[in-house]
């Protein structure tokens, strides 16, 4: 029965929400044919301002250290190496999604990186010419056709939809890593990972969402844009050249350029030191 909890944990999840995701997107003229999908905005509104303050006092400065006190091959090392940790999940997604390239291109960067990479510290399949790209259970759900739902602000998590609170915890039960973690009940070890994670990707989008939040007349209408824009880029499997605006979810931080212009028409960026 322990064996089989896990699998019935996330059917339990998945049915429940896709069929909320499912129940959201009413006819045209409700909340969910309005472009916006935020039947709870008052709610999340109030959430987000509590975000931008346990941003502003503990993420950002934790992300400025972070940035500071690890010297540039350090600080890319490490973003190399969990960026590799997260490699099963992204060959799993692939091939569910039915991406033969992509899933051929992830499983040469895992062979690649975790050998002459010496365990993913360095990214030597980029450099042969085999880029990252991100993906997750939530895109696979979106390629499958599942809705997103209503918008949703998660205390510090931050922008979400059912559809990917569902992604993240099946693929939570499908990373390696996290069922090492849980087999020897190292508990810490996965806990360390998500915080690390999430400071590294915090930390690359410091500059970009301030760009954003200085020249919003209103950050949470564009945070929200900006959410379901990027995550529709990764579902049509185009790379969004957009922040991140839920950094402490994941490691594919990709930094932009100034947002001091519209979202809709950024040009393609060279990954570089941030400044």
């Amino acid at each position: 029965m322990s064996l089989r909890r896990p699998h019935l944990i996330v059917s339990g999840l998945l049915a429940a929400g896709l069929a909320l995701s499912g129940c959201a997107s009413g006819p045209a003229g409700t909340a969910a044919g309005d472009g916006f999908n935020d039947p709870l905005e008052d709610t999340n509104r109030s959430i987000f301002a509590f975000n931008q303050s346990v941003d502003e006092n503990v993420l950002v400065p934790a992300a400025k250290a972070y940035r500071t006190v690890l010297p540039p091959p350090m600080y890319e090392s490490l973003h190399d190496f969990m960026q590799n940790l997260n490699g099963p999940v992204i060959f799993a997604n692939d091939v569910l999604q039915g991406q033969a390239g992509l899933a051929a291109n992830t499983l040469g960067r895992l062979a690649i990186n975790t050998t002459i990479g010496v365990g993913g510290m360095f990214d030597v399949a980029t450099r042969a010419g085999i880029p990252h790209h991100s993906n997750d259970f939530g895109i696979t759900l979106g390629t499958w056709g599942f809705d997103e739902g209503p918008y949703i602000v998660a205390p510090v998590l931050g922008p979400t939809n059912p559809r990917d609170i569902v992604g993240q915890v099946a693929d939570g039960f499908a990373d390696p890593g996290d069922q090492i973690a849980s087999a020897y009940h190292r508990l810490w070890a996965s806990v360390a990972r998500a915080v690390v994670s999430g400071i590294d990707e915090r930390s690359r989008n410091i500059e970009n969402l301030e760009d954003i939040q200085r020249t919003s007349l209103d950050y949470y209408a564009t945070i929200r844009s900006l959410y379901r824009q990027r995550r529709a880029a990764q579902i049509r499997h185009e790379e969004p050249n957009l922040p991140n605006p839920t950094p402490v979810q994941g490691s594919d931080a990709r930094p932009a350029p100034s947002m001091s212009y519209s979202i809709a028409r950024l040009p393609q960026s060279q990954q570089s030191w941030p400044k």
